[in-house]
Parts: C-alpha cells; structure tokens; sequence
C-alpha cells in the first residue's frame, strides 16, 4: 500500500490486465466512481471509503479517517460496511 492523499489516508492501488476487458463508460482522467461513509456498530462515522476509477478501469481504493479516537482499517472499513442493511 502506498500513501498517494496528503492527508495520510491509506491507498491501495490496482495493476488490472486491461486488455482482457473493455473500459466502462467514463470521462477522460480519474474520477471517483463510488464513496461511502464507515458506520461503526455503536452509529460513528470515523471515516469513507472511496473508489477511483482511471480511463473507465478501478484504479484504486482509499480508506480516510477522520477520527483521532477510533482506528479505521481496511478490515474495520469492511466489517462496517457490511453490517449495513
């Protein structure tokens, strides 16, 4: 994982096989494709996941914190994200 956000958040980001598959329909450049804020068991908000998208192809995944008092991880982001109804 590599930082690539100057405000520290934690990056991770993809090598595909683009030659396997056609590009989605997207904008020149790098747009963000899907965002979604993290809800903790207890209805905190510590933090969003975000999905970036580059010439129609996943680029790249950030987890952001916001909170100094609760850690958010990529195992955290995913537990929280899958609790939603």
């Amino acid at each position: 994982m590599r930082e690539r956000c100057t405000c520290g958040c934690g990056t991770a980001y993809f090598e595909l096989g683009t030659s396997k598959v056609e590009p989605a329909p997207t904008g020149p450049g790098t747009v963000v494709a899907a965002e979604a804020q993290l809800v903790t068991e207890a209805g905190e908000c510590p933090g969003e996941v975000l999905v970036f998208t580059q010439n129609g192809y996943l680029s790249w995944l950030e987890v952001c914190s916001w909170s100094e008092d609760i850690e958010v991880t990529l195992g955290a982001a995913l537990r929280w994200l899958g609790t939603r109804s």
